[in-house]
């Protein structure tokens, strides 16, 4: 059982570095990922076949999800404030709660305040094993932070920001205040191919294919499961 768990956040950690590296793809280089070793769980989650048809996951994959998902919330629902307490402590050195706060809201497509399993596990099934354009998708519904259909240079810094303070001044000791700014200015020199102010869906799509590094970026979701 303490297996299962443990994998589960192993898997969100990989999750969360992949995320960062896409942010910072222009200015960063990746590390290789290991993957993590798959075993055997007895438990079998409601509606597990359902949930192979609708995702990319094995019905062995899904096991070890749900086992990992209870251990952690035995209601089978999580809100804001558990996801954030999850998360924090993958990052003791830093603030993760403004971070959090965007990747739960991506993972609550009802917008309803909590997330289900069925939640977690399409939005981890589009991020790990769905297409270069559904990961792409999802990566930037993330960053739309308003839902208007754009992404706009406030919307950029709050994400780099949220990122600086999450990872906390034991990684960035010597911060300088400009220099997530100088990240947004990269993003958008890259991104917004019309100079408009804004990045559309396509605009980022775009970029991203053209982007060597940011491809390795969005293969290593490919190395969670």
């Amino acid at each position: 059982m303490a297996g299962c768990t443990s994998r589960c956040r192993q898997g969100v950690l990989k999750l969360i570095q992949s995320l960062q590296r896409l942010v910072f793809g222009t200015l960063t280089k990746d590390k290789t990922e290991d993957e993590l070793e798959m075993t055997m769980v007895c438990h079998r989650p409601e509606g597990l076949d359902q949930l192979e048809a609708q995702t990319n996951f094995t019905k062995q994959e899904l096991q070890i999800l749900y086992r990992g998902f209870k251990n952690e919330c035995p209601s089978g629902v999580v809100n804001e404030e558990t996801f954030k307490h999850i998360y924090a402590q993958f990052f003791p050195h830093g603030d993760a709660s403004t971070y959090a706060h965007y990747l739960f809201n991506a993972f609550d497509t009802t917008n309803n305040g909590s997330i289900k399993f069925k939640d977690f596990v399409m939005g981890l099934s589009i991020l790990l094993r769905g297409t270069l354009r559904e990961k792409l998708e999802w990566t930037f519904h993330l960053y739309d932070i308003n839902r208007d259909g754009y992404i706009n240079r406030e919307e950029m810094t709050e994400i780099v920001r949220a990122i600086y303070d999450m990872m906390g001044k034991y990684t960035y000791p010597a911060l300088k205040g400009d220099v997530p700014q100088q990240h947004v200015d990269a993003f958008f020199q890259k991104m917004d191919k019309n100079k408009d102010g804004v990045v559309t869906l396509e605009e980022f799509v775009l970029a991203c294919q053209e982007d060597e590094t940011m491809m390795r970026s969005m293969q290593l979701f490919e190395n969670v499961m």
